[in-house]
């Protein structure tokens, strides 16, 4: 029996309308006077925002908005978000948002109070410390980001993506309100959810996992593989988008005490490269990591298709797997995600750079089964001829 260890000092709030008691749950957290709320504009544009940052002030609070926020986490806007919060003299960061608006804001809650830049700290040149307290409110059910430790930002002038990780990071509140989500669009609703479904099966199968891990991403594969395709049809389905918004939260406290594998090195080297948005990127590639994983892993590729009810209890581990993969395409494809080859600015003379960029993702060696260079190379061309 190998040790592990389980920790997440993140408190959860979750519920239909919880988002409008924000100012009396942040009471009790002693978080000063002073809010960088940080967004994005098709956020703010759908009339989220406006409704929390006037209660916030009617309660009390000073409140300053950021809302430079791209669909991939920028350097140079992480970097334009320290310095509002210390123009600003903010106390704490407020996330009102996806992934993105979730990670630069975790990066802005380290910078804006300790200076320097997000490569100082991905790069060891400064130590994870002090970091202003942290609320994260999602408004998509995908990356879970609301409990993790990590945050990931892209640098324009590498492409490279570069993740901050550190327990400091988790944020000390996280607001789940899944009537938040009901103006998602379905093309959205789509690549979120997919992406958390990778965090559960890449913090489940990785090598850094443990049986809580493994307890929560299988819960969590349930969960999004039997209320995405409702929520996707069907945006305001309540049952749908609350169960599609708990299953992104059991994701990220899956794989966000663990790790996740290549399907993630591969989409973030998408990401960076020709910033394609991050559930899309993991979508295209999960059917083609799973299929390279499961060959020296059968029992635990078998297992996790039993949970998502794609085979059954009786089915031999190896009928089990093909199914797995067969239903996880069907699955993509019934939620109109394009191929590796739809998208438009992908080109195979790029495959050797994007084949560097996941190498040198830190989560490389936690896939579940040994991925070298050329075995990068060889998914690449199978996802883009859709062998």
């Amino acid at each position: 029996m190998e040790s592990y260890s389980y920790f997440c000092s993140t408190r959860i709030e979750m519920g239909n309308g919880i988002s409008r008691k924000l100012p009396q749950l942040l009471e009790s957290l002693e978080i000063g006077s002073s809010v960088l709320l940080v967004s994005d504009p098709g956020v703010i544009q759908a009339g989220l925002v406006t409704p929390i940052q006037h209660d916030l002030e009617a309660y009390g609070y000073r409140v300053s908005v950021f809302d430079s926020v791209a669909q991939n986490p920028r350097f140079a806007h992480c970097v334009e978000g320290a310095r509002q919060f210390q123009d600003f003299t903010a106390d704490a960061v407020i996330a009102v948002g996806g992934g993105s608006a979730m990670d630069t804001a975790k990066a802005i809650a380290l910078c804006g109070k300790n200076g320097g830049t997000p490569t100082d700290y991905a790069d060891g040149k400064r130590t994870y410390e002090n970091v202003a307290p942290l609320i994260c409110v999602p408004t998509t059910a995908g990356t879970g980001s609301e409990v993790t430790r990590s945050s990931v930002i892209t640098e324009a002038t590498t492409h490279r993506k570069i993740t901050l990780k550190h327990e400091v990071l988790r944020p000390v509140l996280a607001v789940l309100d899944p009537e938040l989500t009901f103006t998602v669009p379905s093309s959205v609703t789509a690549a979120t959810g997919v992406d958390a479904l990778v965090h559960a099966i890449e913090g489940y199968t990785c090598k850094k996992t443990n049986p809580i891990s493994q307890a929560l991403g299988a819960s969590a594969m349930k969960k999004v593989v039997s209320s995405l395709p409702l929520a996707y049809e069907d945006g305001r389905n309540k049952e749908a988008r609350f169960h599609m918004l708990e299953g992104s939260l059991l994701a990220g406290l899956c794989f966000g005490s663990s790790d996740v594998g290549a399907v993630h090195c591969l989409a973030e080297a998408l990401g960076g490269l020709y910033d394609t948005p991050h559930g899309v990127a993991n979508a295209v590639f999960l059917p083609y990591v799973l299929k390279f994983n499961a060959e020296e892993n059968k029992k635990m590729h078998a297992d996790i298709a039993r949970y998502m009810l794609f085979a059954k209890d009786d089915d031999k581990d190896e009928v089990a797997v093909e199914k797995l993969i067969e239903e996880i395409e069907n699955f993509t494809r019934k939620l109109d995600i394009p191929k590796l080859k739809d998208l438009l600015d992908v080109q195979e003379k790029d495959f050797p750079r994007l084949v560097e960029l996941a190498v040198q993702n830190g989560s490389t060696s936690s896939n579940v089964r040994k991925i070298t260079a050329q075995d990068y190379q060889e998914i690449l061309e199978r996802a883009y001829n859709q062998v």
